[in-house]
């Protein structure tokens, strides 16, 4: 089976099953080395590090282009009222979430806010325009503000956010994390929502809470919430200064000034309440400084596994055992990294049929390209028995030293192009401050990369992909959708301190597509940890329904293929997380399946 693998696979299974060798030959190398090696300082250009991997752009990238249709569609937000005051809690928010909440077919916007600076007074906060809103869709390409109408328009520090039907009945519901008490509003059907925090055991917990993602973590057909914790918070002496990663930076907005907070793992019951279960189920993770998490099944096995990006922090791996319980992996799996990390996309990018993981990091640490090891594994003869393992391939593809300048938040994986192939987007926003002005952050661009196969690897195409990379933010979440319903997908951006930003994909629709609505019944009705697999001429593409978790976002449940010249998909095959199979055949393109579980296609 070994000589049937492809090239690039081969040398993958090769190069995991001597990793130790190499690592102790690199070290003799490294000991007896001339020539010092050149220290990495953001901004410099250094022969032989910086432009080691620089790749130029091929003659077939895509020719598609992203606008600002953020003032067309309505939509008028702004992060943040006021100055801020160089505090933690002001530097890390927010995020959006897509959801089609009336259930009209089209996809509806929530976005967190933050009210303002930490030292508000009671009178500021009431005068304060900033808070959360949501953005009904319209249907013909604009957006209606329905906040207060809808009762979700609060005002605090809210940081994340993302739907999901906790009940069952239909119709999505909102959980949002903040800087203070958590919230959860019970959708009501009408157009309304009610404040369920308190009576559904969700609120009531004073922290630090950023990135939360559903998931069915024990299959009894219900949602279950994981909730990330940042630090524990305490405003510090502001003029004391501290270093991160070698980086002088006030104290205040040093994570590593404070301890980490641990995370939140809430059951639930299937009445309307939840249990938090963090500590007994073993996915606490005390020591980290969380700030996004995923349900995947990494491995395979029917059962949800849980990955956590931390900041400053060992990034933790849990594999989810089916009796309730965790195995905590990563060390073992090889992906317990100790960088800044913010945001996690997850996708099968590479075509072999396994998840992989792309994270974003801080400034100077390059962003992770984690590819999944266990295809290669399986293929061995006999199959090995080693577990699942993760090999960090970013400078090999192009997603590695090219980041080096820039701090990623907000990333998934999207075929953009419709394609084929899964390709990238991060986006970028500066921690520091201004020198001239300290009350501001410095921006950053954005970028877009392209996944020209898994022979290549990804190429940026920002510079060819349309004005709106020109311009700089803060940027933290990012959340993604096929919002005006035309067969390519879009951005929404939340800038931090800025507009949010509304990046509309004209020309991606020129390759064919298709796109998948899920609805569970004995599974959890928004179809969360469903497994998709679609079979498209000599391709095959994977999906996972809700296992991307952006930074502090959600991006739309409806999952989104691109066939590329295809006329149609030759077989679709869906494995719901009760175990449920159903396979269809010969969809045609250009259109939206609607799948209830159990039944024939609805539309």
């Amino acid at each position: 089976m070994f000589a049937q693998l492809t090239r690039r696979k081969r040398l993958l299974l090769i190069t995991a099953t001597i990793g130790s060798l190499f690592v102790a030959v690199m070290a003799v190398v490294i000991g007896i080395a001339v020539k010092p090696v050149p220290v990495y300082r953001p901004g410099e250009d250094i022969a032989g590090l910086t432009d080691a991997l620089a790749r130029s752009l091929p003659p077939d990238y895509p020719r598609v282009t992203f606008v600002d249709g953020t003032e067309d569609a309505g939509i008028a937000f702004q992060h943040f009222y006021g100055r801020r005051t160089t505090q933690l809690p002001e530097d890390m928010g927010s995020g959006a979430a897509w959801g089609d909440y009336d259930q009209d077919g089209w996809m509806d916007l929530f976005v967190a806010n933050q009210i303002g600076p930490l030292t508000m007074t009671p009178a500021e906060i009431e005068a304060s325009p900033a808070h959360c809103v949501l953005y009904h869709n319209n249907g013909d390409g604009t957006f209606d503000e329905v906040s207060a109408l809808a009762g979700v328009d609060f005002r605090g520090w809210a940081i994340g956010a993302a739907w999901g039907d906790a009940d069952n009945d239909g119709w999505p519901d909102l959980f949002v994390s903040t800087y203070g008490e958590n919230l959860f509003y019970h959708n009501n059907g009408d157009g309304t929502f009610t404040d369920w925090s308190v009576p559904s055991g969700l609120g009531g917990r004073q922290g630090f809470w950023t990135g939360v993602s559903w998931g069915d973590y024990n299959r009894d057909g219900f949602l279950d919430l994981y909730v990330s914790g940042y630090v524990h918070y305490a405003y510090l002496d502001p003029d004391a200064l501290s270093k991160q990663y070698a980086v002088e930076i006030p104290t205040n907005l040093n994570p590593s000034s404070f301890e980490p907070s641990g995370n939140l793992l809430y059951r639930n019951n299937g009445d309307g309440t939840f249990t938090e279960l963090a500590t007994r189920a073993g996915v606490e993770n005390r020591e980290g400084r969380s700030l996004s998490s995923t349900w995947c099944d990494f491995d395979d096995d029917g059962w949800p596994d849980l990955y956590v990006a931390n900041d400053v922090s060992d990034n933790v791996f849990y594999r989810n055992l089916g009796d309730g319980t965790f195995d905590e992996i990563s060390h073992a799996s090889w992906v317990a990294d100790y960088r800044g990390a913010m945001g996690i996309a997850v996708g099968d990018w590479d075509g072999d049929e396994d998840m992989d993981l792309f994270i974003t990091h801080w400034i100077a640490q390059e962003n992770a390209l984690y590819g999944n090891l266990m295809t290669q594994f399986a293929a061995l003869d006999p199959p090995s028995t080693k577990g699942i393992r993760f090999m960090d391939e970013a400078d090999r593809y192009g997603l590695g030293q090219i980041a080096l300048d820039y701090i990623g938040w907000g990333t998934a994986f999207l075929d953009y192009d419709n394609d084929g192939r899964l390709d990238l987007f991060v986006a970028n926003g500066s921690t520091f401050q201004q020198k001239d002005q300290p009350w501001r952050l410095i921006p950053m661009s954005n970028q877009l990369f392209w996944n020209r196969g898994a022979d290549h690897g990804f190429y940026e195409v920002s510079a060819v992909s349309g004005d709106v990379f020109k311009h700089k933010y803060g940027s933290r979440g990012a959340a993604f959708a096929d919002y005006d319903n035309d067969g390519d997908l879009d951005i929404f951006v939340v800038n931090n301190g800025g507009p949010g930003v509304l990046m509309r994909n004209d020309g991606g629709n020129a390759h064919r597509w298709l796109q998948v609505a899920l609805e569970g019944v004995v599974s959890n009705r928004s179809a969360i940890g469903a497994k998709l697999r679609l079979v498209v001429g000599a391709a095959v593409h994977v999906r996972q329904v809700g296992a991307q978790s952006s930074y502090c976002s959600q991006s739309s449940l409806i999952e989104h293929f691109g066939l590329g010249v295809h006329s149609e998909a030759d077989t679709l095959e869906i494995i719901w997380p009760s175990g449920n199979r159903q396979v269809f055949y010969h969809l045609v393109a250009n259109q939206r399946v609607h799948v209830l579980e159990g039944e024939t296609l609805l539309q």
